[in-house]
């Protein structure tokens, strides 16, 4: 509930680990909502989260071993791609800088390149948004629009950096607009409409 309306109502989902599970709905239908839910990063009301048998806002806060795009990534603007991964990585202190090079550069960004942040195209913004969800080898994955702002290319290259990861045994939460992405990588699609969340028929 946010505001007094209903957001979300009657959600029960069971996901397996290893699989890719794409969300599809309008734009405020309650995607990024239930990815928030699932992210300990607002109340719900009634029932439980649970990830790895853990419940989300008691046994943990926030889940552990997540990687996360939720809306537009948010990054230092005067500093260059690699200092805001290096800055963020700091945090949990687990990559090197080698690491990180690496992964900018399976995401199509130059780990050398001197520019601000400030001074990248959107599409590199959400690759270094990528870039820094998945760094850290995460066990689960989510992401809300991944592919917004990227071209054709962009999508390829994304797309096959989620396959690989489910290959690993990641469990990936992908929503978006972009159903043939979804159709492509999902294992299972859900509908997110008028506060319910539906297993889709369009699969």
């Amino acid at each position: 509930m946010l505001k007094g309306n209903i957001i979300l109502n009657d959600v029960n989902l069971e996901l397996e680990k290893g699989k890719i599970y794409g969300f599809k709905g309008r734009n405020g239908s309650g995607k990024t909502m239930l990815f928030r839910a699932l992210l300990g990063l607002m109340k719900i009301d009634s029932g439980e989260i649970l990830i790895d048998r853990k419940i989300i806002g008691i046994d943990h806060p926030f889940p552990e071993n997540t990687g996360i795009i939720i809306e537009y990534p948010g990054f230092i603007p005067d500093y260059t791609g690699f200092k805001n991964l290096k800055l963020l990585a700091f945090i949990q202190n687990k990559i090197t800088d080698t690491t990180i090079s690496e992964t900018m550069e399976l995401v199509g960004l130059n780990p050398e390149d001197k520019r601000k942040v400030k001074k990248y195209s959107l599409g590199m913004k959400q690759r270094l948004g990528i870039a820094q969800a998945i760094m850290e080898d995460p066990k689960l994955l989510i992401l809300d629009e991944p592919t917004n702002a990227l071209d054709e290319n962009g999508i390829r290259d994304i797309t096959k950096i989620l396959l690989d990861l489910k290959s690993t045994g990641t469990t990936i939460l992908v929503a978006s607009h972009d159903s043939e992405t979804l159709n492509l990588i999902a294992d299972r699609i859900f509908l997110v409409e008028n506060g319910k969340v539906s297993l889709s028929s369009a699969m």
